[in-house]
C-alpha cells in the first residue's frame, strides 16, 4: 500500500491498472518517462514522490514485458 499525504492510498491492483493504462497509451515511452521523473525528483530531494514513480515503473516494466497480466490476480512476494 502506498499512502499519499492527505490519506489517499494505492494498492498493488491500483498500480497495475495505472501501469496497464499508461503502457497501452504510450508503450515503452511510459517506462522511459517514469525513469526520467524518478531521477528528477531524486535530484530535487523529493524521495516520497520518487518512490511512487519507482513503484509505478516496476509495474510498467512488468506489464510491458507481459510478466504481469492486469486482468489477473496480483501476487506480491
Amino acid at each position: 500500500m502506498f499512502c499519499f499525504p492527505g490519506g489517499m492510498e494505492l494498492n498493488a491492483a491500483d498500480f497495475c491498472r495505472l501501469a496497464a493504462d499508461l503502457t497501452a497509451e504510450y508503450g515503452v515511452a511510459a517506462r522511459d518517462h517514469a525513469r526520467c521523473v524518478i531521477g528528477l525528483l531524486e535530484r530535487e530531494g523529493d524521495a516520497e514522490r520518487a518512490g511512487f514513480w519507482c513503484v509505478l515503473s516496476v509495474f510498467i516494466d512488468d506489464v510491458a514485458l507481459k510478466r504481469l497480466d492486469p486482468e489477473g490476480s496480483i501476487v506480491l512476494h
